[in-house]
């Protein structure tokens, strides 16, 4: 009886800390282990233990031989995915060669059909390396729409971990996805809706240390981050390196977005905002709320620039700054220029 509220015991911990699959296997194991040694009857003679129904040893040993049975049919059916996706054709490299397969071109084919994008716009998204910052609220509509839309390399770094309080608008992550990080559990959904595109998750915050290489990877980045000094990092570096950057807010009913990219004339991101707002001025959407639509708005406005900019169609929001009201259904574009005494772009 004690061994059987032990393993419970020992579930409901796992359950609580978030324990990997791994880790909670292991730890069954071994507590399935100690409890068999321990109601053994020939040990508890040898140690001289008051004598145990040899029905709780039967038991232990048939339950042992049951879970070995269930980690080793899950061990096969793992294996027997794991040589199905092995053998499968890798899509991306195909896209990338210049040839879709069948499948991708009927995946694609509404984007095919468009006379701004057509074959070559999808095969310039199917070579795009774009870098989303962040997988809260925007990231979640920018790395679902972008995958939807067959960039062939999208990359995502967040440090955050899945909270219930995010499910109301953060749609790239399910309830079971609690405690996990965001960044893995949005390359599932991402997985999941799209096989053929690569995704590369980093769970990390993003730093000094890392912000100039990582960067440079990419062809296009888009930040959607709620710490302004992060947004200041991704805008500086994102000019050094003539990487062209699709920055979003929200908060409450509101939400804003631009293309910042001094290498191509346009301002960058400090040339609007140049100095980091007072503590409390602009809260973030812990601390004044946000409405569920709002993000998912904005975000597939920046997936639309994102697409926009990568195959060429259309006009984009470089020099122009979107300001979107969904209290009350208004939306506005003002055009913006660069400060000639910028600290980052104004002397480029």
């Amino acid at each position: 009886m004690l061994g059987t509220i032990g393993l419970f015991a020992l579930w409901l911990l796992a359950w609580g800390l978030s324990w990997p699959q791994r880790r909670v296997w292991l730890a069954s194991v071994l507590w399935w282990l100690l409890v068999l040694v321990i109601s053994a009857p020939a040990l508890r003679a040898v140690m001289g233990l008051s004598p145990r129904p040899a029905s709780e040893f039967r038991f232990w040993l048939i339950f042992g031989i049951v879970l070995a049975v269930v980690l080793g049919y899950r061990h096969w059916l793992l294996q027997l995915r794991h040589k199905a996706v092995a053998a499968a054709p890798v899509a991306p490299a195909t896209a990338r060669d210049g040839s879709f397969s069948e499948a991708e071109r009927n995946r694609y084919a509404r984007h095919i059909m468009l006379r701004e994008i057509g074959g070559q716009g999808q095969q310039r998204l199917a070579r795009a390396k774009v870098l989303v910052v962040g997988a809260g609220g925007l990231g979640s509509p920018v790395l679902l729409t972008l995958a939807g839309a067959g960039v062939g390399v999208i990359g995502v770094i967040d440090d955050d971990l899945v909270e219930a309080s995010n499910l109301q608008r953060q749609f790239i992550h399910r309830d079971d996805s609690i405690g996990m990080a965001k960044v893995f559990s949005a390359e599932q959904a991402m997985k999941a809706l799209n096989p053929f595109i690569e995704v590369r998750p980093y769970q990390r915050r993003l730093d000094e240390l890392v912000a100039a290489a990582l960067i440079a990877d990419y062809d296009l980045v888009l930040d959607g981050t709620d710490n302004f000094e992060t947004r200041l990092l991704v805008n500086r570096i994102c000019a050094e390196l003539g990487k062209p950057l699709i920055s979003g807010a929200i908060s409450q009913w509101e939400g804003q977005l631009s293309l910042y990219d001094p290498a191509r004339g346009a301002p960058c991101f400090e040339c609007l905002f140049p100095e980091k707002p007072a503590p409390g001025l602009v809260p973030n959407c812990a601390e004044a709320g946000v409405a569920a639509p709002l993000p998912a708005v904005i975000g597939a406005m920046m997936a639309s620039e994102a697409v926009k900019e990568i195959t060429g169609a259309g006009e984009g929001l470089r020099g122009r700054l979107m300001l979107h009201d969904a209290l009350y259904a208004e939306t506005r574009v003002i055009r913006v220029k660069p400060r000639a005494d910028c600290p980052v772009c104004g002397r480029r």
